[in-house]
């Protein structure tokens, strides 16, 4: 995969998004909620194959701040404590652009495990 920088990021506190600018036609902008529950973290991908940890309650988590982690990658600090996962370019590129495919199977993997987005929140049908 070609390395796609960002040539803008922008955090959006009250919407709770982090934006992504690649060029004047090219922009995305991607939910906490969706960044931390996708996070490259061993705590939440595993310590191998198919040994990930699906994140739960996480639909109101915000972000704190966001540092750069030498040239390739960032550091997002997310405000429910988290911030050991670096987000490669790479990776970041990939959420952007794969970003449907990705949520879907999220919100198939709390399905299937009885799960929720709310955490402690009870649920409004």
């Amino acid at each position: 995969m070609t390395k796609k920088l960002p040539i803008d990021i922008k955090l959006h506190a009250k919407s709770r998004t982090l934006e992504f600018v690649y060029s004047d036609q090219e922009g995305y902008e991607l939910t906490a909620e969706f960044l931390r529950v996708h996070s490259p973290s061993a705590e939440v991908r595993g310590h191998g194959r198919g040994n990930g940890v699906l994140q739960t309650g996480k639909q109101l988590v915000g972000i704190k701040g966001v540092e750069a982690s030498g040239n390739y990658a960032l550091k997002i600090i997310f405000d429910d404590g988290h911030d050991s996962g670096l987000y490669t370019w790479e990776y970041l590129y990939d959420l952007c652009h794969n970003h449907d495919q990705y949520w879907n199977r999220y919100l198939e993997a709390l399905a299937e495990a009885g799960e929720t987005r709310h955490g402690n929140m009870i649920a409004k049908g």
